[in-house]
């Protein structure tokens, strides 16, 4: 234990300030993944060992997340009913001359906490700290007991010097606060902008795929290690989702090796200032299509809800509207293959307060969705792998730019946010899967921030920016909008590659969707009628350095 990441559960609810951006970095944990690798592993063989002895009606286990060893005590002992006393000055650290508050809440990474009967104790100090020799791999790492389980149900801490500074019931501290918030719809009208006649497409188009909210994010991810274990199939911007195959165990049956998970996190808090119910609804379609676009059924989730002051009317409205947003998202876009079951979620928090001094609030709602992918060996990427190839659509273009990149490049906000048709997405994140359980799609994306433009750009040169196959696209095949919606309107939809056409076709029409042939894939360019013909190279170009000579800049 050390300082880090103190009051980190509580900073994620403070109002920021600029000019303290310094004193609030304390309050972010600092990861140690050598040191998580070893306890994961030791952990693991620790359970193996106890199975076997059958003593797993001795033990208690938790992970220490937000607040501590504080929160994860007085968790496990108030689950059973019971109280906990702990002893501050048994507690092993990393650093001299903690005050007992940050040794508590402090929420340094890799730890665990473990409840024993007294006869196993002795297995688990000697499996961590000798078999597998925590002392020998990190600087204040070891297993130590640091107290006891009592009756009575009441929490005591006690510091350094033996003196009391927590006596309370755990029920009461671990039962939480209810409020009644009143909530109000804000009296807010948003209205569509009128933009300037459009000369030059091309640049528009580059402009859009340099924009910070579209530019390739390899320059963060770059300095990250993503192919620990050998266990990395699909990395971060090869596709929608990365994809990684976990069940490598050389012991497990072979069928079970080729299972994949594929996550996938999204969030677009311009539509949520305009309509918070559909940002929220829109954030967990999205990352539902993110990982079917590589084969995975969307399989769980888990959200993060960041949204402003619950004390302010409008604000809680917000929350609540995301919070409906979620919920009707997760209810009927149903699990593939349970019937109407919900599309679980398994985890998650809140953070509220998030305003800053000036009163601006950017409510949102951060959904990851975790896929299961039932062979890896099906799994596809984004960019174009053939010639002369059809270009498929599923999901009619519609006036929806509110919140939109093409807005944003213009400092407009609009008001079209992008509707959600829970059984449409459904039946098109089925077919999806479908379609590439059945090995008929060369490559798939789905269309989001900066419409299908950018959806057609993105697989023209892949998402390392080295490919070089682009597209000859009809724009008259969707529908009637102004050229300018049809191509950067952010309804959700999916584009994909296939030499199946017919077979294709089959499954849209098992889900009743209308698949359109909109064109075919060629050497080196993007066309999309007499509106855009640009080198994949120059689109490339613009895309991998968009968002690094913003940071460098």
């Amino acid at each position: 234990t050390d300082n880090s990441g103190f009051g980190g559960a509580s900073f994620a609810s403070f109002e920021l300030d600029e000019s303290e951006k310094e004193k609030n970095k304390g309050a972010v944990q600092e990861p140690n993944a050598f040191l998580k690798r070893h306890i994961f592993e030791s952990t693991y063989d620790l359970f193996r060992i106890i199975k076997e002895k059958h003593l797993l009606d001795k033990v208690g286990f938790k992970d220490m997340g937000g607040g501590g060893i504080l929160c994860g005590s007085i968790e496990l002992a108030d689950a059973a009913g019971f109280g906990a006393e702990v002893d501050i000055s048994k507690i092993h650290v990393s650093m001299d001359n903690l005050p007992p508050q940050v040794i508590l809440a402090a929420e340094t990474q890799e730890r665990f906490i473990w409840i024993s009967h007294p006869d196993v104790t002795p297995l688990i100090l000697e499996h961590y700290n000798k078999t597998w020799a925590l002392p020998d791999v990190s600087k204040g790492a070891k297993a130590s007991v640091i107290g006891k389980i009592t009756s009575g149900g009441q929490y005591v801490v006690k510091n350094q010097e033996g003196e009391k500074v927590i006596n309370a019931r755990a029920c009461d501290i671990t039962k939480g606060l209810k409020y009644d918030r009143e909530y109000k719809k804000p009296d807010r009208e948003f209205s569509e902008p009128v933009l300037p006649k459009i000369d030059d497409y091309n640049e528009l188009l580059l402009k859009v795929l340099a924009h910070e909210n579209i530019a390739s994010r390899q320059v963060i991810y770059e300095k990250y290690d993503k192919t620990v274990q050998g266990i990395t199939v699909i990395e971060s911007g090869q596709a929608d989702a990365g994809v990684m195959q976990p069940l490598i165990d050389e012991d497990l049956p072979d069928d079970l090796k080729k299972v994949g998970m594929a996550v996938s996190v999204d969030s677009n808090p311009f539509y949520s200032r305009i309509d918070p119910y559909l940002g929220a609804a829109q954030a967990v379609a999205e990352s539902m299509r993110n990982v079917a676009c590589v084969g995975a059924m969307p399989w769980a989730l888990t959200d993060c809800l960041c949204y402003g002051n619950p004390e302010k009317e409008d604000q809680m409205w917000q929350f609540t509207e995301g919070v409906k947003g979620v919920a009707d998202a997760c209810n009927n876009i149903h699990l593939k293959g349970y019937d109407y079951s919900p599309t679980p979620i398994i985890s998650g928090n809140v953070s509220f307060y998030n305003e800053s001094k000036n009163g601006a609030v950017d409510p949102s709602a951060i959904i990851a969705c975790l896929g299961k992918v039932p062979n890896v060996d099906n799994s596809i990427t984004m960019e174009f792998k053939e010639v002369d190839s059809d270009i498929i659509l599923i999901g009619e273009r519609m006036d929806e730019l509110g919140g939109s990149v093409l807005y944003q490049l213009y400092n407009e906000l609009g008001a079209n946010v992008p509707k959600v048709d829970f059984k449409n997405v459904e039946n098109e994140i089925y077919a999806v899967t479908d379609m590439i359980d059945d090995k008929l799609l060369l490559s798939c994306h789905d269309i989001s921030d900066g419409g299908i433009a950018v959806t057609l750009a993105e697989m023209s040169f892949g998402g390392d920016g080295k490919n070089s196959i682009g597209a000859e696209i009809d724009l008259e095949k969707l529908g009637k909008l102004d050229d300018i919606k049809k191509l950067f309107s952010e309804t959700g939809g999916f584009v994909f590659e296939t030499k199946n056409t017919d077979k294709v076709k089959d499954i849209c029409k098992k889900y009743n969707l209308k698949p359109i042939v909109i064109g075919k894939t060629i050497k080196d360019k993007l066309v999309i009628s007499n509106l855009i013909d640009l080198e994949v190279s120059n689109m490339s170009n613009s895309w991998l350095n968009g968002l690094r000579d913003k940071l460098n800049s």
